[in-house]
Parts: C-alpha cells; sequence; structure tokens
C-alpha cells in the first residue's frame, strides 16, 4: 500500500451508518480517531458512539433531503472525510437477474436510487460546502462487478449498471473537486464480499476466506483512505488499496 500523504481527519461524515458495514465503520472511525468529531446519517436513528457522535435521521435517495443535510453541515466543523455506504442488492420481490428477460424497469430504477442518488444527492449536499484548502477525502462504497473490464459472467444487470453509474459519478466528482480543492481524493472502495444482509442470499458458494466480517471490512477500509495518495483520486480501488480497472 503506498505511503500516507493523508493527514488524519478533524471531522468525519459517514452516510449509511445503519448498515452492516456502514455500523462496523461508524465504530472503527470513533476507535481510530477519538478525537475526530463523527457525523452519522442514515434513514432510522442510531445509538450514540461517542461524546462528539451526531446524528441526522434522513433518507438521501429523496432529493429534498439535499438542502436539509446542507443546512445541518453548516451548524458542524466541516467533514476531512466524506464515506457514503449507501447501497442496495436486493429487496422484498427482486432478486438479481440471471438474464435479460428478467430485468424490468422498476428494479433498474430503485437499483439507481439506492445505488447512485443516494450518493449523488450527498455530494450535492456537501457541494456548497466546500473550501479550497480544507482537505477533503470522499469515498463511495462500491462494487467490482461494476467494472466494465472485470466483468467475465455477466447477470446481474440492475446492480452491475447501477455500480458502473455510481463509479462514473466518483470519477466526475474528482475532475470537478478536484478543481476547486488544493488537497482532494475522491475514490470508490471495494470492500469485498462482507457478512451482511445485502451478501447473505449469494453466499454458499463463497469460499470460507473470501467472506468477510463487518469489522475486517471496516479497517481496511479505513486503512485504505489513512494510505490514500492523491494521485489514486477518481479510482476505484480493491479493499487492499490497489486498483480495480473501470
Amino acid at each position: 500500500m503506498p505511503q500516507s500523504e493523508t493527514t488524519q481527519p478533524q471531522s468525519i461524515l459517514l452516510a449509511g451508518a445503519s448498515g452492516g458495514v456502514g455500523g462496523a465503520l461508524c465504530r472503527e472511525l470513533a476507535a481510530r480517531f477519538p478525537e475526530a468529531i463523527l457525523l452519522t446519517i442514515s434513514r432510522g436513528d442510531i445509538a450514540p458512539i461517542s461524546a462528539s457522535h451526531q446524528h441526522l435521521i434522513s433518507t438521501l435517495s429523496d432529493p429534498e433531503s439535499v438542502p436539509a443535510i446542507t443546512e445541518w453541515l453548516r451548524g458542524q466543523p466541516l467533514p476531512n472525510w466524506i464515506i457514503d455506504c449507501c447501497g442496495s442488492l436486493h429487496w422484498a420481490g427482486h432478486s438479481p437477474e440471471k438474464n435479460l428477460l428478467q430485468c424490468t424497469d422498476e428494479a433498474l430504477q430503485q437499483s439507481l436510487t439506492c445505488n447512485v442518488l443516494t450518493h449523488l444527492h450527498l455530494a450535492q449536499a456537501v457541494a456548497p460546502l466546500l473550501q479550497r484548502r480544507s482537505p477533503l477525502t470522499w469515498a463511495s462504497l462500491s462494487a467490482k462487478v461494476g467494472s466494465i473490464e472485470d466483468n467475465q459472467l455477466g447477470g446481474w444487470y440492475s446492480y452491475r449498471m447501477s455500480k458502473a453509474a455510481l463509479n462514473m459519478l466518483v470519477r466526475n466528482l474528482s475532475i470537478e473537486w478536484g478543481r476547486k480543492v488544493e488537497d482532494c481524493r475522491v475514490v470508490a472502495v471495494h470492500p469485498g464480499t462482507t457478512d451482511t444482509p445485502l451478501s447473505q442470499p449469494f453466499q454458499d458458494n463463497i469460499p470460507t476466506d473470501k467472506l468477510y466480517t463487518p469489522e475486517q471490512s471496516a479497517r481496511r477500509i479505513v486503512s485504505v483512505l489513512e494510505a490514500l495518495p492523491q494521485s489514486d483520486s477518481g479510482k476505484l480501488l480493491f479493499w487492499d488499496g490497489t486498483t480495480i480497472p473501470w
């Protein structure tokens, strides 16, 4: 992993904090950066994890959440790190498609809402607050299956398409914000297959050593961000910091 060029965050914003990986990240961030202010967002309430922990209940898939989040953040120290864990692979009545004829407009629209708009809206909420001389690291939890070059199996149409769209959002953000913020890193991170409700229906063929606990994934993601060089901005990274092709 490259030598760290980042400084430790003084304020961290974590979205999707009530999920499996999000909850583990919340605990890991609080433990690793006990002096940092931890700001979290999720659709429901969560228990405070430290004295400086501030939580906002908000539905990031809703565009009306954008101005409310912006105003909430105006009353907080500007985050140095922003991690968005929002995403969904399956839901009631929908499993990943095995072939083209299983694709529906509704499933694709829902997948785009869960996996892309939740990140777009958070970025829109943060954008008015960016300061040129305030370091910024943004990480969107993405997926290796969103890589076009890596796709050798097919299937999972709506999920793959939505993650590919998220990866393009990250690439665009890295360019726009890289022009506005002097010390800026914007990446997508693939955490690997983690033992959460998102992956549970699909774990039967996963080798034991390739199925990671939420705590493992959280430690790895934070370590990647700690050691993130500016030259990696705009990339899709594996949990060990190596680059996955777009």
